[in-house]
């Protein structure tokens, strides 16, 4: 790629509200790598992640993919993980307090994060800090100086303490350090790159470059990622709504999911979670404007590259295949996994022992919902048992053949 390419695929998926500053955030990329070029070095790029729960969702990868964008033209790339700054918890997307995590639930969603972050990110490319490094060491004397830098009316005009504090709901004082400190960190890195939701934008273009520049330090160039939608194609991924694609999951499920959005969030899925280039990106949008490509096969390649990225080219073109053979055929998919169970064992307990379902309340909520079939029987006594072998389904994607 030549320089403007760079340019152009590293700024793909970015939103800032602001065409203006959008355009002057790509100049400054622009400048920056040019600089960089010339003096022989990589570009220093890093995103922080607050471990506050264990379980990723597709939406929480999303600055993980640009992240791996700078890694493959060769720069430098830090996974910040925020154990300090999960003591306070991120304000910036809530309109109520976050909890506050035990230094021990931290550490335990840090590892899951990285875990799950190399299936992305490539490792050996990847260097691994933690915020407490320098955070844990400040001075009252240090915060009051970096606190110097703001004004009460930047985080009361901010939209989510703004509906609290018109709600009459607490904002508290605490809360406002998280800026200063994710700040902090941006000039302890030395970054020249700091990656984001748009629900950064505040910590990142306000705070962390004002800080930055009140240190000594270049400020840094904020990319600011728009939001993946969820499954519905409108609301933020979230699994508390339901709409949320997991990691933890596998690439039957994940392909069924993909192909499940409406084509309308096809653009943004493409941007913000695949590895492909905005060339190639706009040549499957042009197709399906012209009438050359079908929208459902645009939808195909999407749910294959998503897979591919967690799973491997192999495990998703599996998946398409038993997709294919289920809901575009109506049959039932050629490789099954197969699992021996005893003819006295309830649908319940299969359903538990074939891995189906995670729990006895869950399998027993899918047979209420009409969601479990044996052989194509709907299933509606969790106590029934199996009189032959044969195929069990539990939602729409997941089979397991039975055998005694």
């Amino acid at each position: 790629m030549n320089l403007n390419e760079q340019v152009d695929y590293l700024m793909q998926g970015t939103e800032y509200g602001d065409e203006t500053l959008k355009q002057k955030m790509a100049d400054e990329l622009r400048n920056r790598l040019h600089t960089c070029q010339k003096e022989g070095r990589a570009l220093r790029v890093y995103c922080g992640f607050d471990p506050t729960k264990a379980d990723l969702h597709l939406g929480h990868t999303v600055p993980m993919r640009k992240l791996r964008q700078f890694q493959e033209l060769g720069h430098e790339v830090t996974f910040l993980i925020g154990n300090y700054t999960s003591l306070i918890g991120d304000p910036s997307d809530k309109d109520k307090l976050r909890p506050q995590l035990s230094p021990e639930e931290i550490a335990a969603n840090a590892q899951t994060y990285a875990e799950q972050a190399f299936r992305i990110m490539e490792e050996g490319k990847t260097r691994i800090r933690y915020n407490a490094e320098w955070l844990a060491g400040l001075s009252f004397e240090d915060l009051i100086r970096l606190g110097s830098n703001f004004t009460l009316q930047q985080f009361l005009t901010r939209e989510n303490f703004k509906l609290r504090w018109e709600k009459g709901d607490p904002v508290f004082l605490h809360e406002t350090f998280y800026s200063l400190m994710q700040g902090y960190d941006a000039y302890m890195l030395n970054a020249d790159v700091q990656i984001g939701g748009t629900d950064q934008l505040f910590n990142i273009m306000t705070a962390a470059r004002k800080i930055m520049e009140f240190l000594g330090a270049q400020p840094n160039i904020a990319i600011i990622l728009g939001i993946l939608p969820g499954t519905d194609g409108v609301v933020k991924m979230s699994k508390s709504l339901g709409n949320h694609v997991p990691i933890n999951t596998d690439a039957a499920d994940m392909y069924g999911k993909i192909m499940s959005i409406p084509d309308s969030a096809m653009p943004v899925y493409y941007r913000l979670v695949t590895p492909l280039t905005p060339p190639e990106i706009k040549h499957i949008e042009d197709g399906v404007r012209t009438g050359s490509m079908h929208p459902r096969d645009a939808k195909m390649r999407l749910a294959r590259e998503i897979t591919a990225a967690f799973y491997g080219a192999e495990e998703a073109q599996k998946a398409e295949k038993s997709f294919v053979d289920t809901f575009q055929k109506g049959g039932i998919p050629e490789e099954l996994q197969v699992m021996k169970v005893s003819p006295s064992n309830t649908i319940l307990e299969i359903l538990l022992l074939t891995n189906l379902t995670k729990s006895k309340s869950e399998a027993r909520r899918l047979i209420e919902q009409k969601g479990v079939r044996f052989d194509g029987e709907l299933i509606e006594d969790p106590s029934a048992t199996p009189a032959k072998e044969g195929v069990l389904q539990a939602g729409k994607r997941h089979f397991v053949r039975i055998v005694f």
